[in-house]
């Protein structure tokens, strides 16, 4: 299985001549951030470091203040075009090494800046937004009819674990320890882009199939789903007889629909109870003049959060406080009957 680094629009684009001089052919065996026992630079180490100048120097204006940390993500992005190059036959047939080189890094720079302006907060939901639309059709099994909301929970639980595997490869990939984490907004921009090219990178498979390789991922996590089963509502809830009938009776996922439809019934004299209570609550706090805490209790019955509530009622910060304490006061006040009845049932409003 051979994988190829492409750009962001699927595709390999012909190399940029700048002029700028490195060596070429393929590097020494050695980790680029070792260095000869002599004591001198290797010819790879060399190159890196003359691509590492050249982008410091091409993208100052756009990159922050120069640091121990800004120069440590351009050398892994240098790094990482360096050995792309190194690894691909084609490049180094090409005659045109140098020129791929500087194709490549300013490629890596330039989406790295791009999720640098974008924000850490806009730029997860850019990358998040992309991965999810290359992915939604494979999520699911194919025979599985699957609406949006459903395939949207799969889409997330999948990129869950693929951020996870991401990550791992980009501290196998640039030599770092198991701990690191981006700490700085260039950081955690480097790591969107390379997570972005990551998901893109073409996976050739027998037969000369080329796929995206989150795709290849999203289809073998669509392949580990369950297969959905069909199961007659009505016959679960009937005793059927005979050897048939006993067999099916025993169905382990006849009896967890039997559970789930027996958990979900409602107990109608609770219900009734309930409504009962709550009628008597509010006409008590309507006959003294509290109908704004009768607005209150029916948006808190509804489990809307606070901001929502101040958001319907129009309330200030300070509004609602002076309004909770007001409800709170009332309810000290309420008739001994009415807050029994409530309390019994477990019903505490706040």
């Amino acid at each position: 299985m051979n994988v190829e680094s492409v750009n962001s629009s699927g595709s390999t684009t012909q190399p940029e001549d700048t002029g700028y001089t490195v060596t070429t052919g393929r590097p020494a065996t050695s980790h680029p951030s070792q260095s000869t026992t002599s004591g001198e630079l290797t010819p790879c180490l060399q190159s890196i470091q003359r691509l590492v100048q050249y982008l410091l120097a091409e993208f100052q204006s756009e990159l922050p203040a120069q640091s121990p940390t800004t120069e440590a993500v351009v050398r892994r992005i240098a790094a990482e075009a360096e050995r792309i190059c190194a690894n691909s036959d084609r490049i180094q047939s090409s005659g045109q090494v140098q020129a791929w080189q500087i194709t490549l890094a300013r490629h890596r720079m330039q989406k790295c800046l791009s999720y640098y302006r974008a924000g850490s907060k806009q730029g997860r939901v850019e990358l998040h937004s992309q991965l999810s639309t290359m992915v939604y059709r494979q999520i699911a099994p194919a025979r599985a009819n699957l609406g949006f909301q459903a395939r949207y929970t799969l889409i997330e639980d999948f990129l869950q674990g693929f951020y996870i595997e991401v990550m791992k490869a980009f501290r196998r990939e640039n030599h770092l320890p198991e701990t690191y984490t981006p700490r700085t907004r260039l950081e955690l921009a480097e790591y969107m882009a390379f997570t972005d090219q990551y998901a893109k990178r073409r996976i050739t498979l027998p037969g000369r199939r080329v796929h995206q390789l989150v795709v290849l991922r999203a289809q073998g996590f669509a392949n580990r789903q369950p297969q959905e089963t069909a199961v007659d509502i009505e016959q679960a809830m009937e005793a059927s007889k005979g050897d048939e009938g006993e067999s099916y009776n025993r169905s382990p996922l006849v009896q967890q629909v039997r559970e789930q439809m027996v958990s979900d019934v409602v107990d109608p004299a609770e219900s009734v109870l309930r409504d009962r209570i709550i009628t008597e609550l509010v006409e008590y706090l309507e006959s003294q003049g509290q109908t704004d805490c009768v607005d209150y209790l029916m948006l808190k019955l509804k489990d809307l959060s606070v901001p929502e509530i101040d958001e319907i009622l129009g309330l200030t910060s300070r509004q609602r406080d002076y309004l909770q304490q007001r409800f709170k006061y009332t309810w000290k006040n309420l008739p001994d009957r009415i807050v029994g009845n409530w309390c019994i049932n477990g019903w505490e409003p706040t």
